[in-house]
């Protein structure tokens, strides 16, 4: 398997979850801009309805009196009408303004850009907070220049309100602008320092609000409403306030543990899905970053960790080419320590084919037709070799040496390199007739292994078998259908029972260049 390009690849796990990465500047603005006015709109409402709830029924306070009606009734519809305006325009326009790279098609962020744009929860965030902050210290003093009895409660009451807006406020802001954070850590790794609100944080935040802010509440209402136990007003009071809280904490709490859940477990899950991808044998399978917590790091830890893979699979295969896709697993298996030098004594068939007449050939012909000739000649070979289940051992000029037999066993090497041999002189009298080629074929012991040095070796055989078959392919290149083949390779397959020795025929004996015994040969039929 060889990776793809990035262009080619599938979409990023996650990406469902977040939206398209590559929507149009103008669209993104547009975003950004209705996205950030609805949550901050709907967070101060959220606020202001958890303030009316408590400070109706929960926090027990005594019944404001004319003046603290009168100043309540201008002063807070005013300040939320302002705060709204303020906070709204305040918040899309520092967002936006950390988010401007990201509007602009085809610009990368920097550095301070991406820690900028990771940051925009937590600015709007502290905005929020801000302003509630005022509010509630506006109120309180208010309170307690009108009505100081209620001073107290009210000032708790917005207190609570405050925590439960600037929390609601980073949750839904960080949730919502993912696409952003999406993009500013594109093509990075998420390491070292959190960017951001921590995951640990994050749970807090979620317990503050889900349970934290509720029990507040409730252990307020019950320090107000502190009296003697035989006040049966006072104890009814207690107790609505207690099912309110408790109400409170069921149904919030329910949403913000949906709201942990999910922040959670769709970084997760992408890289689940994604993981499965990879096993399934898919190396082009991404996952989309966008958390700047150790959930990102685990995303980006998957990215890298693929892109290990891939580039991994790209120098196997490529090693698989050069040496042969047995050769390199077998290497692969054993790993770099355990590989030696030397070799073992095997029984194989060795088959040498080289080109006729190459010389000439070149000598009329331009250098790039001569190498697209012998691209064509390899391809033909390489291609009944692989299909026999043997080995390209080496290209050596204009020859081929193959093997059949190791490094991996083969029960019925010998036909299978006559049956490689007879198809490859068929295919290339058809395919490339530009040059001729003879075709040896030998059987025998040979010694298979790495050969050179520690440093640098390869995959060889050595044996009288190669030496057989080198010399059988110079006079095949005379020979009826220039393929030549030792006696013993047809014997070999004739005792396999394959039926390719119908295929042969005695061609007599030879005496081979360095031998003193002649060599019984067979060609085809």
């Amino acid at each position: 398997m060889s990776a793809t390009s990035a262009a080619g690849r599938r979409a990023p796990f996650g990406s469902r979850l977040l939206g398209p990465r590559d929507q149009s500047p103008r669209r993104l603005r547009i975003r950004i801009q209705v996205l950030l006015t609805v949550l901050l709109l709907s967070t101060n409402v959220i606020g202001a309805l958890v303030v009316f709830a408590i400070g109706t029924w929960a926090i027990p306070s005594p019944s404001p009196n004319r003046a603290m009606t009168i100043a309540l009734a201008i002063s807070i519809p005013v300040y939320v009408l302002l705060a709204v305006l303020v906070g709204t325009f305040w918040g899309t326009t520092t967002a936006l303004k950390a988010l401007r790279w990201a509007t602009r098609r085809g610009v990368e962020p920097t550095a301070q850009e991406r820690t900028r744009a990771l940051r925009v929860p937590i600015s709007l965030t502290k905005m929020q907070l801000t302003m509630w902050l005022v509010a509630t210290a506006m109120v309180t003093l208010l309170t307690s220049l009108l009505q100081p009895s209620r001073a107290v409660g009210t000032g708790l009451t917005v207190g609570i309100g405050a925590v439960v807006v600037a929390g609601v406020s980073y949750l839904l802001t960080e949730f919502s602008l993912r696409p952003i954070a999406a993009r500013a850590l594109a093509d990075t790794r998420v390491t070292g320092r959190i960017r951001g609100v921590g995951l640990g944080p994050r749970m807090t935040i979620f317990y503050v609000l889900g349970t934290g802010a509720p029990l507040l509440g409730l252990v307020t209402a019950a320090v107000l409403t502190f009296t003697p136990v035989g006040d049966d007003t006072t104890i009814t009071q207690l107790a609505v306030v207690t099912i309110i809280i408790c109400s409170i904490v069921l149904v919030f709490g329910f949403l913000v543990t949906i709201l942990n859940a999910r922040s959670v477990a769709d970084p997760v899950r992408s890289v689940r899905d994604a993981l499965r991808a990879v096993e399934r044998g898919n190396l082009d399978a991404d996952v989309d970053v966008y958390d700047g917590t150790e959930l990102g790091q685990l995303q980006s830890g998957f990215n890298a960790m693929v892109s290990g893979l891939r580039e991994r699979e790209t120098i196997r295969d490529l090693f698989g080419r050069h040496v042969g896709q047995e050769v390199a697993a077998a290497a692969a298996a054993l790993g770099a320590g355990e590989i030696e030098l030397g070799g073992e004594t095997r029984i194989c068939s060795v088959l040498f084919v080289d080109l006729v007449g190459s010389t000439t050939y070149a000598t009329q012909h331009s250098p790039a037709e001569v190498v697209a000739v012998l691209n064509r000649f390899f391809a033909v070979v390489v291609d009944e070799v692989d299909r026999h289940r043997g080995l390209v051992n080496k290209f050596i000029g204009d020859a081929v040496l193959a093997v059949f037999g190791a490094p991996v066993e083969h029960p019925d090497h010998a036909a299978a390199a006559l049956a490689a041999a007879r198809a490859m002189a068929a295919r290339l009298a058809a395919e490339v007739p530009e040059v001729g080629a003879g075709i040896g074929v030998a059987t025998g012991q040979v010694v298979a292994g790495n050969v050179g040095h520690q440093q640098r070796f390869e995959y060889t055989v050595i044996g009288d078998a190669v030496n057989s078959a080198a010399r059988l392919t110079d006079l095949a290149k005379e020979a009826p259908g220039c393929v030549l083949a030792s006696w013993e390779c047809l014997t070999a397959a004739e005792d396999s029972g394959s039926g390719e020795a119908a295929h042969w025929k005695a061609h007599g004996e030879v005496v081979l260049r360095g031998r003193s015994a002649p060599t019984r040969t067979a060609v085809l039929a």
